[in-house]
């Protein structure tokens, strides 16, 4: 053979296909046992020699996964949910078990980020973090999946969605809670978050509530439904408009634990009580929820499981194997502020 041989030539001596070559120089587990013998006996026949130079730059091969980690779009820009504070841990340990470093960012919304961590090429793949608008950044999504990034995001997974998301199953968070509370003895359960496709989360634990009244016989009252940030001050604010209405309601779903435990502060300032004359229950359990007063009935989104599925996806993305997007169960945590 004339010059020197290529990944091509190898293929049609073994008699696979160049990307299966390249999976067996790189070590992929996808190849079996036989088709790697055959593809080394022609690497050695032809007498191949690995660019390891070369072959790291056709990977971007960093040793390194980036975490972006969202601000919210409160006054100050200040504000990070706990919820995703508590992911990190999860994340760094998955990575280190996987002999990845991690490399932590936080992000505005603002930024140009889709194109800055693309084109720097300061790490194999991305986790996205952070409550948002969906239908504000779903357009630099499309742009991270146009560019050929490799990425996964925390969030609802939806049929018509850029890239890989990993996410709980919501709906059936949603449909728990107002089951709960209507076992209780509940019958008109406020909602506190936006319920639209803005914000697809809070959108899919407001179907499952609902879901749960037409279920249980119980006519929903849409001026029950009010819109909220995750943020205490969002659940405040919406809770006072709730009570100023006087309109009655004798529970309370919180899309958020935040939203929640401002809501319990506006119910006292108000003169009611929880969970006596109002039951109140959140979404996430953060740590904080077991320590208010009462402690918060709600739904936990194992984080645990969350960033080690997110670390394991992003790096089959990055091993170019076949990534589809997950929804992990959810469980109800039953504590004194819906107990009435």
């Amino acid at each position: 053979m004339k010059g020197k041989a290529t990944s091509i030539d190898i293929a049609h001596l073994a008699g696979v296909s160049q990307a299966t070559v390249s999976r067996a120089l790189r070590g992929s587990p996808l190849v079996n046992e036989e088709t790697r013998r055959r593809i080394e006996a022609a690497v050695e026949q032809l007498g191949y020699k690995v660019d390891k130079n070369a072959s790291n730059l056709r990977k971007m091969h960093t040793g390194t996964l980036a975490l972006l980690l969202f601000e919210d779009p409160t006054a100050d820009e200040s504000h990070i949910n706990p919820f995703f504070l508590s992911m990190l841990g999860s994340i760094t340990r998955a990575c280190a078990q996987q002999g990845y470093d991690l490399l932590i960012s936080f992000q505005q919304f603002s930024r140009d980020w889709h194109a800055d961590f693309a084109d720097s090429k300061k790490a194999d793949g991305i986790i996205l973090l952070g409550y948002g608008d969906y239908l504000a950044y779903r357009g630099k999504l499309d742009k991270l999946v146009d560019q050929g990034t490799r990425f996964v995001r925390w969030g609802a997974v939806l049929p018509d969605q850029p890239g890989v998301s990993i996410g709980c199953d919501n709906f059936c968070g949603g449909h728990t809670v107002a089951g709960h509370l209507l076992d209780r003895g509940c019958r008109r359960i406020a909602f506190l978050g936006d319920a639209s496709s803005h914000y697809p989360e809070f959108f899919e634990r407001y179907r499952g509530y609902s879901a749960a009244l037409e279920k249980a016989g119980v006519e929903i009252d849409t001026a029950l439904q009010e819109n909220a940030e995750s943020t205490e001050s969002s659940g405040y604010e919406a809770m006072r408009t709730l009570i100023m209405r006087d309109i009655g309601f004798d529970a309370v779903f919180a899309a958020s634990d935040l939203i929640a435990i401002g809501a319990m502060r506006a119910l006292s300032d108000h003169g009611l009580r929880v969970p006596q004359d109002v039951a109140v229950a959140g979404f996430d359990d953060i740590a904080m929820a077991s320590f208010v007063n009462p402690p918060l009935t709600t739904v936990l989104q194992d984080t645990r499981q969350a960033g080690a599925v997110l670390v394991d996806s992003l790096l089959g993305l990055v091993r170019g194997e076949p990534v589809e997007s997950e929804v992990l169960p959810v469980k109800l945590m039953v504590r004194r502020s819906s107990l009435r």
